[in-house]
């Protein structure tokens, strides 16, 4: 007997993936420059390296893979190719894959690299105490609640939040919540020049507050990562601030002045502000005990970082770790190993160790030198001077900007090149200080969204869209870039930075 139960079919396999066609173009680049004719100068294992510094490219800029999977890929090609390559030294001898995954592996003994896991954890920290909205909270409650004052305290909470939460990311997602409920509470549309402002500032005040201080940003400490390595020194903490700060500062006021301009606010003030800022701090309750400590650690921490090779010459590295070790002590501390790992996103830290290695082999292998060599030879850098030197260089930097989705990566990619690049130029200049005001450009991030996380965070806020970002985005990058140049004609040649 016939029944109605329909007939099962059987099920169909699944679609498989199409390969991205980043990636692929990726292994064409790899492949181009492998055979390539082999210049004489030019050692074999540093033209595998460069090959695999186009594929690295290729793959960072149309983002093929995720950042974890590229530096897994990387790691893999420096073992074998570097692994079958014959030695600078001997070329009858070769590498070998032992040799070739050590040096694949280098970055991840550097100390830049415990300085960043060590800022995530404190950034960490700072979510899972809350201490970072209190933070946020406060200040807004001191600034007012006016639409111009929210403008200038949206800037404010981000320099503050800078000094304590080493990670841009971390800081532009602990203060939008924050901000979005001021929006609501001023009950405006989510769409309103208001609204649209307010992220946008958060978003490129972070951007240029990374420019300020030395831990707010990840490429920032690979900056001073590829100084110890191809520089043999580096830039303290207190010196990076002096000399970025007030260039943060005047781009402050270029922002909320631009701001204001280009998305005039609806009205000048909004009735419920203020309310809304006590209310959320009412419901945040007295400050706990785990907040009033991981304030006094962050407090001593700052004045450590500032005070290096002033009052005492522990590097930075060393007084974060300290710091972490009383975060972590029980009872003391403010936190267990379980309460912060899920919060550190560990790819992060596995992409800056293979971005180091990779600048340390192109040095290792004198890729990055003959690099370097051919630069100078071919667009004159040894005929413009210093300044135009710094001029050509960070305008490269900011343009290449557009292509990468990372500033870590661009840094990776793109700063030992440039270094080497200084190391090739003749004449008497500071390149340790050339090298910190390239680190500066690297993060100019203010153009399109897709450039920078925090940008992405702003932006999933529906409150603006990718035109209005560039609307200001644009004038912030020019006026940024010309304030640059005449603090290199001005105030940092006269720190010695040039």
């Amino acid at each position: 007997m016939k029944t109605n139960t329909p007939d099962v079919l059987p099920a169909e396999p699944p679609s498989r993936a199409k390969v991205p066609i980043g990636l692929l173009i990726a292994v064409v680049a790899l492949v181009v420059v492998l055979f390539l004719p082999l210049p004489q100068e030019l050692p074999v294992a540093a033209q595998r390296m460069l090959a695999i510094l186009a594929f690295a490219v290729v793959v960072w800029i149309t983002e093929a893979v995720s950042y974890e999977a590229s530096a897994i890929m990387i790691t893999s090609l420096m073992a074998f190719l570097l692994g079958t390559a014959p030695t600078l030294q001997d070329p009858a001898v070769i590498y070998g894959s032992s040799a070739a995954i050590t040096m694949a592996l280098t970055g991840f003994s550097n100390s830049a690299l415990a300085l960043v896991a060590g800022a995530l954890f404190i950034a960490a920290a700072m979510t899972h105490t809350g201490l970072d909205r209190r933070i946020a909270l406060l200040t807004l409650a001191r600034i007012g609640t006016s639409t111009r004052r929210i403008m200038i305290g949206a800037v404010a909470v981000t320099i503050l939040l800078s000094l304590v939460v080493p990670s841009a990311t971390a800081r532009s997602a602990c203060v939008v919540p924050i901000m979005m409920g001021v929006i609501a509470a001023f009950g405006v549309d989510k769409r309103s020049n208001i609204a649209a402002a307010i992220m946008i500032i958060v978003a490129q005040g972070t951007s240029i507050w990374n420019v300020g201080i030395q831990t707010a940003a990840a490429q920032n400490l690979l900056t001073a990562g590829f100084m110890d390595k191809m520089l043999g020194q580096r830039v303290s903490w207190i010196d990076w601030l002096v000399a970025g700060a007030p260039w943060a500062i005047f781009m402050s006021v270029v922002l909320v002045v631009l701001v204001l301009k280009l998305l005039p606010p609806e009205s000048d003030s909004i009735a419920g502000g203020k309310e809304a800022v006590q209310q959320s701090l009412n419901d945040l309750g007295p400050m706990s005990g785990a907040q009033k400590r991981l304030l006094t650690v962050s407090v001593a921490l700052l004045l450590l970082w500032a005070t290096e090779g002033k009052l005492h010459s522990f590097d930075t590295t060393s007084t974060t770790y300290a710091g972490l070790v009383v975060l972590l002590l029980p009872r003391w501390g403010v936190m267990t190993w379980k309460d912060v790992q899920s919060r550190i996103p560990w790819g992060t830290v596995i992409v800056f160790g293979v971005g180091i290695s990779l600048g340390t082999a192109l040095l290792t292998t004198h890729a990055g030198q003959w690099l370097g060599g051919q630069v100078v030879a071919h667009t004159g850098l040894d005929q413009v001077g210093q300044v135009g030197v710094f001029a050509i260089l960070g305008a490269f930097l900011i343009l290449i900007h557009l292509g990468f989705a990372s500033a870590t990566a661009l840094t990776s990619a793109m700063l030992p090149i440039l270094i080497a690049v200084l190391q090739t130029l003749p004449g008497d200049f500071n390149r340790l200080g050339m090298t910190m005001l390239l680190g500066f450009a690297v993060s100019y991030g203010f153009i399109l969204p897709i450039n920078a996380p925090q940008n992405m965070v702003c932006l999933g806020t529906e409150t603006f869209t990718a035109r209005q970002f560039a609307r200001i985005g644009i004038p912030v990058t020019v006026i940024g870039y010309l304030s640059m140049l005449g603090f290199a004609l001005t105030y940092w040649k006269w720190l010695g930075w040039m």
